[in-house]
Order: structure tokens, then C-alpha cells, then sequence
């Protein structure tokens, strides 16, 4: 055998292992460097959207059992009495603001009656200083008429002092009674304003629960509606009551103050008209 069949031989094995070689390797190469895939994870559905809430309307609801149900439901006892306690406090307000009025004019005059009227020639000078109307000016124009009357013949009788004390001490009277105009009317509203609201109460009492045994129904609808009306009628003559009340009270303290001034004022004009000086 020659060189060149020993050098082919090994040669061509060579070349068949190689050959084999190369033909399995991509394959087992390509598996060894391929990367494991990552498990695929299950997505979570998505959530939906959340919806704001609907905003619900408010809706005013009327109250079937006020004030406006009382009157166009109630009889002419009912309308009547609640016609009464209107006018009861409205002539209630109209007194109280009518007297805090005539009371501050009073007050006025009382600062007015200073050293100008004091210092005057005379009385009925004097009196000219005031305000027209004022009571202070009526006093003064009274104990000057008294003065001038007395000597009369009839006046003669009675001595001087006695004579104008009289005359001064009616016009107090008459201021007096004049401030305590429609202090009356407020007591009696202060103390029958209850009882009328009450009776109005009992009034609709009785037709409420004459109308529920008619009807052979006592729900609680049946019920409460028809006497919450009639406890208006409460709750309206204490209202009504409260503030008439208090008004009196008030303007009965303020009267004492202002007639201690009047009075004061009758007794100092009584000592000059007798003695000519203050």
C-alpha cells in the first residue's frame, strides 16, 4: 500500500466524523441556546370604571299639616279665632310703640323744664319756653289759670294754696291717666291670649278625632296631623300673649319713672306760684 492510500484513509474518516459531527450539532446547539421561555402569566380582567353616584334631586316637600292647611281646612271657628289673635297682636305692637314714643317725649320735655324755665320772669313766660303739647307746659298753664281765677269771688273762698294745689294736682292726675292709655288693653291680651289659643286647640281637637271615628281609622297620619294643627293654635296665643306681657310690665316701669318728674315738677311750680320764687 502506498503513502497516499495511508494518508486518504485516515483522512476520510476524519472528514465523516466531522461531517456527522456538523450534521447533529445546529440541532442540539440551537436546543443548548435557546432561552426558556417565561411561563405566561393569566392577565386580571380589568376592572370597570367606577361611576360617580346619581345625585339625587331634593325635592320640597310641602307640609300638609301647617299654618296654610289650618286655615283653607279649618271651620269659621277656627279662621275666627285666628283672625282674633292677629288683631290682638297687632294692637298689642301698636300700643307698645305708640307709648315708648309718648314716653320719650315726656323724658324730652322733662330735660327741656332747665334753668331757662326757672329763670324767667314768670310763670307764663316761663311756660312759653316749652314745647307746644308738652305735658310739663299744660301743668304750668294750669297753676297760671288757677292763679289768675282766684280772685274770683267763688275763688276767695278757698285760700290760695288749697286752691292751686287742686288745679296742679288734677293736671298731674291727667297725665297719668293719659300715660297709662292702652296699658289695660295689653293685660288683657297678656292674660287672655292663652286661653283663646287653648280653646282653638280644643276646638280642633274635637273635630279631629270626630272626623277619625268616622273614618274608623287611628293610624298614626290620622292622628298627628290633626292635632299638630291644633296645637298651632297654642304655640299662636302664647305668641301672642308673651310679648303683651312683657310690653306691660316694661312700660308700667317707665311710666313710675317719668311720673316721680311730673310730680317733682307740680310741686316745685305749686311753691313758686304761692311764693314767687322756686
Amino acid at each position: 500500500m502506498s503513502l497516499i492510500h495511508l494518508v486518504r484513509a485516515p483522512l476520510a474518516a476524519a472528514l465523516l466524523a466531522l461531517t456527522a459531527f456538523a450534521a447533529s450539532a445546529p440541532s442540539n446547539a440551537w436546543a443548548q441556546a435557546a432561552p426558556l421561555e417565561a411561563p405566561v402569566k393569566a392577565e386580571a380582567p380589568a376592572m370597570p370604571p367606577i361611576e360617580a353616584a346619581p345625585q339625587v334631586a331634593k325635592e320640597s316637600v310641602a307640609n300638609p299639616y301647617g299654618l296654610d292647611a289650618l286655615w283653607r281646612q279649618g271651620d269659621f271657628v277656627a279662621r275666627g279665632t285666628l283672625i282674633m289673635m292677629i288683631i290682638m297682636s297687632m294692637g298689642s305692637w301698636y300700643v307698645i310703640f305708640t307709648k315708648l314714643l309718648e314716653q320719650r317725649r315726656l323724658m324730652r320735655s322733662a330735660r327741656a323744664t332747665g334753668d331757662e324755665f326757672w329763670n324767667a320772669g314768670s310763670v307764663a313766660d316761663a311756660a312759653g319756653t316749652l314745647d307746644a303739647g308738652s305735658a310739663f307746659r299744660f301743668i304750668a298753664e294750669s297753676g297760671v289759670k288757677a292763679s289768675e281765677r282766684h280772685s274770683g269771688a267763688l275763688g276767695q273762698k278757698i285760700d290760695l294754696h288749697t286752691w292751686i294745689g287742686m288745679s296742679v294736682q288734677r293736671s298731674v292726675d291727667k297725665i297719668q291717666s293719659r300715660l297709662g292709655d292702652g296699658l289695660a288693653f295689653l293685660a288683657t291680651v297678656g292674660s287672655t291670649a292663652p286661653f283663646i289659643g287653648l280653646f282653638g286647640t280644643v276646638w280642633g281637637i274635637y273635630h279631629a278625632l270626630s272626623a277619625i271615628g268616622i273614618a274608623g281609622q287611628a293610624s298614626i297620619d290620622k292622628v298627628a296631623g290633626p292635632v299638630g294643627e291644633s296645637l298651632i293654635m297654642t304655640a299662636f296665643g302664647l305668641a301672642v300673649a308673651v310679648p303683651a306681657v312683657m310690653g306691660y310690665n316694661w312700660l308700667l316701669r317707665r311710666n313710675k319713672a317719668a311720673m316721680e318728674q311730673v310730680r317733682s315738677f307740680g310741686s316745685e311750680l305749686h311753691t313758686v306760684l304761692l311764693a314767687g320764687q322756686r
